[in-house]
């Protein structure tokens, strides 16, 4: 027979926070004393008073309940712990095997229905399936939410590409906050690849294991907004049924991601400034304080300087929020990462379409690094599905009216006009040097660092 140990091994109790709600003092003891061994944390209750406090005061994972104790039956308080917006996966244990026990028991909100008396591998077990049934319904859940912002064929990024200068730059950052819950403000333009940094982040952080919860703060109604960061009890939102546990909440030991944080509306703001400094939720329409253990990853392509002194965004989150600032560089700064973001923008998408991918010649790789790519990364991965649909690379739509190209620094000019000087002069580099007035040397080496 397999020992405790090996029962609980790899099964999610190790990072576990049980409740045990029990007025017998040896049966608290027996559980106690079982369980502490294997989990992270284990506290306990003689009456349903003390349970309501300990569940005011922080999150637990599963709580063991005793059916039958003075004052009030553990169905009666689960069934009003539900109703005020708790969440907690509950264990009922009782000495009497009646069916309408049972059916009041899944009724009331509890997961599980244990008989007395149960040994010690019951209760762990008991407790394993509810770990593992919370898991997979709060994967499911956000599996699918995700999935309803995905386009079709399109990848969610892990890992940051490229080699360039910018992008190491923001890679050393990221690894150095990864193993510290600091919160982080990622800012940069639109298409720059802010979500994929802040992936880049969850993924070496020790909360990798955890959920990634992406939010949209600009495409949630003001209105809604505390509804789905906190969740909700019964009766809060018309045509609902029963309470619902919130994003927040949901990405318990992962990170939390607020793209675009500016636009997160007053209320919205005061709420997420109390979250950030004292750690805990409260679900609207109750009085329960839920302790949260996720790290907050928040970007803007708005400056929040500006929107401070705007009056649209407070000055105290801003300090609150803005301890690392990780500021993504634009694709045009980025050198030859744009090359090899093309070619997996090639491999990904041709995939989706179950067609061979072209290749990405000398010409189309100086079209590419010649061009200021305004709209970033999700300019470029546009470019790359537009080619494929039509079957060969459209350069000519490349071509930046100079009247609004912006402001770039000496090198992305220096490269842009070799270039171009290459381009029209069918890549003969001695008359491009000729009349670029530099060496041909000059432009071998230039062309060798591009890839070309």
């Amino acid at each position: 027979m397999p020992s405790l140990n090996e029962v609980a091994a790899g099964k999610g109790l190790a990072e576990a926070r049980i409740l045990v709600v029990d007025d017998e003092p040896g049966m608290r003891h027996f559980l106690t004393k079982t369980l502490r061994p294997l989990c992270a944390a284990v506290d306990e209750a003689e009456d349903v008073v003390t349970a309501t406090e300990r569940l005011g005061a922080r999150h637990y994972d599963v709580m063991i309940l005793d059916n039958m104790m003075p004052g009030q039956k553990g169905i009666d308080w689960l069934v009003n712990q539900q109703r005020e917006g708790g969440t907690t996966d509950t264990i009922l244990i009782t000495a009497y095997a009646d069916l309408q026990t049972a059916i009041d028991a899944l009724r009331a909100g509890a997961t599980d229905f244990v008989l007395k008396p149960f040994r010690s591998n019951q209760i762990i077990n008991a407790l394993r399936r509810c770990i593992e049934m919370a898991r997979l319904r709060r994967e499911n859940w956000l599996l699918r939410r995700e999935l309803d912002n995905v386009l079709p064929g399109r990848r969610r990024r892990r890992e940051l590409v490229g080699n360039s200068p910018a992008i190491e730059t923001v890679k050393a950052l990221l690894d150095r906050v990864a193993q510290v819950s600091t919160p982080v403000l990622i800012t940069g333009q639109s298409g720059s690849g802010k979500e994929v940094a802040a992936r880049h982040l969850h993924a070496r952080s020790s909360r990798a294991g955890g959920p990634f919860v992406p939010i949209q703060c600009g495409t949630i109604p003001n209105d809604m907004i505390e509804l789905e960061l906190f969740g909700h009890a019964a009766g809060v939102v018309p045509g609902a049924v029963g309470s619902r546990e919130g994003l927040l909440a949901s990405a318990g030991g992962g990170t939390v991601f607020l793209d675009e944080v500016s636009e997160l509306g007053p209320g919205a703001q005061r709420a997420l400034l109390r979250v950030l400094e004292d750690g805990v939720i409260r679900p609207v329409g109750t009085e329960r304080a839920v302790q949260l253990d996720v790290r907050f990853v928040m970007s803007t392509t708005r400056p929040l300087r500006a929107a401070v002194e705007a009056g649209r965004f407070r000055e105290d989150l801003l300090f609150r929020i803005n301890v690392i600032e990780v500021e993504m560089a634009r694709l045009s700064d980025r050198g030859n990462d744009v090359c090899d973001l093309a070619e997996l923008f090639l491999q990904e998408i041709a995939e989706t379409m179950q067609i061979t991918p072209p290749e990405l010649t000398a010409p189309v790789r100086a079209a590419l690094l010649r061009h200021d790519w305004p709209g970033n990364i999700r300019e470029l991965r546009n470019f790359i599905e537009r080619s494929l649909i039509f079957g060969r690379f459209q350069l000519e739509t490349l071509d930046a009216d100079e009247e609004t190209r912006p402001i770039t620094s000496l090198e992305n000019l220096e490269r842009r006009e070799i270039l171009r000087a290459l381009d029209l002069l069918g890549g003969n580099r001695s008359e491009a040097a000729r009349q670029l007035g530099i060496s041909r040397k000059t432009i071998d080496r230039k062309c060798a660092a591009w890839g070309l």
